[in-house]
């Protein structure tokens, strides 16, 4: 059982880092410092689009209208911190 755990911890970690990126990337190409032009860039905007896209859509369509921002990205890290302290503290150290 603790493996699982801990192979879901370790997933829950590499998908922050993946909402990190996306977001990032998100604001270099909003303000145009990589070429949109490059399939290699492009590739990469698709894939990281493709893995955070079913998780933020749900969302964004919960949050309120706030213009130009989206802060759904922060929403979802708040969760997954949520959801790595309640595997931490409390189902953790009660597996035998």
């Amino acid at each position: 059982m603790r493996a699982i755990l801990d192979v879901v911890l370790i997933a829950l970690n590499l998908y922050t880092y993946i909402i990190i990126a996306s977001a990032i990337f998100s604001w270099l190409y909003a303000f145009n410092i990589v070429n949109s032009s490059n399939q290699i860039i492009s590739a990469i905007g698709q894939m990281l689009y493709n893995l955070t896209e079913p998780v933020l859509r749900p969302v964004r369509r919960i949050m309120p209208n706030l213009g130009g921002i989206d802060i759904s990205p922060i929403i979802v890290l708040l969760g997954i911190i949520l959801i790595q302290n309640i595997i931490v503290m409390y189902v953790y150290p009660n597996v035998f």
